[in-house]
């Protein structure tokens, strides 16, 4: 590894302990985008798909978010394909709950029977016997939270999964939730210009809860122009992708931001990302910034 490698591989390795007990590095590998267009069917180039995936794991990203839905099963797949034997610290993080019928097609199923059968999908396709953590990835609101929930406590007492998370949850939901089991992580939307899920991240701050954000390179119209966002970019000769991607880094300890890409470069640049040392006065200064986003 050399010099430039070496300093990469350093801005990941910042860890949190997802439920106390297992360590990941704080920026994470979102396996969303190794997919065709519309996350559905194939990547247009597989061969540099798993080449990013192997990447990751070189930089010391040690947690890799993905989903039954996402392909569907084509990034578990290729994930295995990748990877496979895992190294010992790789927590991949998977989700059911979502039915898939077409290109950017999302019809939530949060029925017990059908959280099995993603959740053993999923087993089979990542060639595990457990998965460390696995995500209600929504509430279906044709099925209780308790159902949905009790079926991954289920799951969880069988040794299926090792820890349970939730995905696009309210507070409220959170709390329920809470009430029928462990939950130690949460991944909603949030990013630099939506902030809607302020009130779930600050729950999680003061519980200790790891908080995925999804979407989390989003810069909206606050990266056009000569604005504030753009001169901090200058700054630090970073693009503001970047500097949105260090200030969620520094904005909570429990945030673990997934950003995901289908390309070895960007991968890197996102790694870098979490070098960018941000002043007090700019990360206030961004902070002000969300409201001129939406």
């Amino acid at each position: 590894m050399n010099e430039a490698q070496a300093r990469l591989s350093a801005s990941a390795s910042g860890a949190f302990a997802i439920g106390g007990e297992r360590a990941v590095s704080r920026l994470g590998f979102g396996a969303m985008r190794l997919t065709g267009e519309g996350i559905w069917g194939e990547p247009r180039d597989p061969a540099e798909c798993k080449r990013v995936l192997r990447r990751a794991v070189e930089l010391d990203i040690n947690l890799i978010d993905t989903a039954d839905s996402y392909g569907p099963d084509v990034s578990e797949r290729l994930i295995a394909e990748a990877l496979y034997p895992y190294p010992d610290n790789l927590v991949i993080a998977t989700k059911g709950g979502f039915l898939r019928s077409g290109p950017n097609r999302w019809d939530p199923d949060g029925r017990p029977q059908h959280l099995r059968q993603a959740c053993e999908g999923s087993l089979t396709r990542l060639r595990l016997e457990r998965i460390d953590l696995y995500q209600l990835h929504r509430i279906d609101p044709e099925v209780t939270l308790e159902e949905s929930v009790g079926a991954l406590v289920e799951l969880c007492d069988e040794g299926k999964i090792a820890r349970i998370g939730l995905s696009n949850v309210s507070l409220d939901q959170l709390r329920r939730a809470r009430e029928l089991t462990t939950v130690v992580s949460v991944q909603n939307r949030y990013n630099l210009v939506d902030r809607t899920a302020e009130d779930v991240l600050e729950e999680c701050e003061r519980e200790g809860i790891a908080f995925l954000p999804w979407f989390p390179l989003s810069t909206g119209k606050l990266a056009s122009g000569n604005g504030p966002l753009a001169q901090v970019a200058e700054r630090h000769r970073a693009t503001p992708a970047q500097i949105a991607l260090a200030w969620l880094l520094r904005r909570a300890a429990v945030m673990l931001p997934i950003p995901g890409t289908a390309s070895v470069g960007h991968l890197e640049e996102n790694v870098g990302a979490a070098a960018i040392e941000l002043s007090g006065e700019e990360e206030n200064l961004l902070a002000g910034l969300g409201a001129e986003g939406h």
